[in-house]
């Protein structure tokens, strides 16, 4: 890559280096945040920062699961900056506005690239795509299974002490699920990165450990859940992800859908404190629920002593008129 015309008049000392060493010894070392910082600096860095190779093997790193041949060449042809734009869109806190305007017409089909990371090391990664052209899928409540049930779990690693009995650990375990739409050239994280939620259960010992975002839909907010199953020493046994309204209610596929499409073409902001964020949001959603959840038992029991009021009162009534 030839340096532009006004190289030179940049950032002192880096006019000095030649391109090749600014690229493959500086630059690459770099992640996706630093690189974008460092473009910021000068004209002659930005034009390093942009090279499409370099942000290609960003994505790559950052999410393994996007290393596909299909995946590689589909981030390529994202508008306004190839691989650059899909870790823009991919890296990104989804903000929690409602979305007033979707696309006329619904991608056919929807894929997903989730990588998890356990203290650092990569266990589990795939790119799965679901159709969303069938009736079936329209109709049923949502639920994307990325693991067969004879399916092989992939391999495990020895779980920290402490880890679960509703303790996070923060930054033991990351999850990315990236959705992208292959037709409109959109790309979203849906997850919270770090766990908002992990318990483990009592008689399996088996860890569940929830990530997730906090969407607006037509009747108040939904939960995008991503749960994460694992047993023994941090073996992965099952991962997907479901959408429930304030209600507990699972979305179909055709609302799951309107929310993904609404995440794809909403507001984004910085990946700063993502993690915090999404836990809080966690947080007022379940309590949220909890509230709706209590007020309708208390209908449920009001109306019960209504009803056992009136048939009592029938009830005497009846004997008094016989007597």
């Amino acid at each position: 890559m030839n340096p532009p015309p006004s190289a030179g008049a940049g950032t002192a000392g880096f006019p000095t280096l030649h391109p090749e060493i600014i690229d493959s010894h500086i630059l690459s070392r770099l992640d996706g945040p630093a690189l974008a910082s460092v473009a910021c600096c000068s004209a002659d860095l930005r034009f390093h920062s942009s090279d499409h190779n370099l942000w290609l093997s960003i994505c790559h790193s950052t999410w393994p699961a996007t290393a596909s041949p299909r995946l590689s060449q589909l981030i390529s042809t994202f508008p306004g900056g190839g691989p650059r734009a899909f870790f823009s869109h991919a890296f990104s806190l989804l903000s929690k506005r409602p979305i007033t305007t979707l696309p006329p017409s619904a991608p056919p089909e929807i894929l997903s690239a989730v990588d998890i990371h356990y203290d650092g090391k990569l266990i589990f990664t795939k790119l799965h795509s679901t159709e969303t052209g069938s009736d079936w899928f329209r109709c049923s409540p949502f639920r994307a299974d990325l693991m067969e049930l004879k399916e092989v779990p992939p391999t495990a690693v020895k779980i920290s002490a402490g880890f679960g009995n509703g303790d996070m650990h923060e930054g033991i375990m990351t999850l990315s699920w990236i959705v992208i739409d292959p037709v409109g050239r959109r790309a979203a994280n849906l997850s919270s990165h770090e766990p908002v939620s992990v318990q483990r259960h009592w008689l399996t010992g088996e860890l569940e450990v929830r990530f997730g975002s906090v969407f607006a839909g037509d009747g108040g907010q939904v939960m995008c859940g991503i749960v994460v199953t694992c047993g023994g020493e941090m073996e992965v046994r099952e991962v997907r992800m479901e959408m429930e309204d304030m209600d507990g209610k699972h979305l179909n596929g055709e609302e799951s859908l309107a929310i993904m499409q609404g995440a794809l073409v909403g507001e984004k902001g910085t990946g700063k404190n993502r993690t915090a964020e999404a836990r809080r949001r966690y947080a007022e959603f379940e309590e949220v629920k909890r509230e709706r959840r209590e007020r309708e038992l208390t209908r449920e029991r009001d109306w019960e002593i209504l009803c056992l009021a009136i048939g009592l009162s029938i009830y005497f009534y009846f004997w008094y008129y016989i007597l």
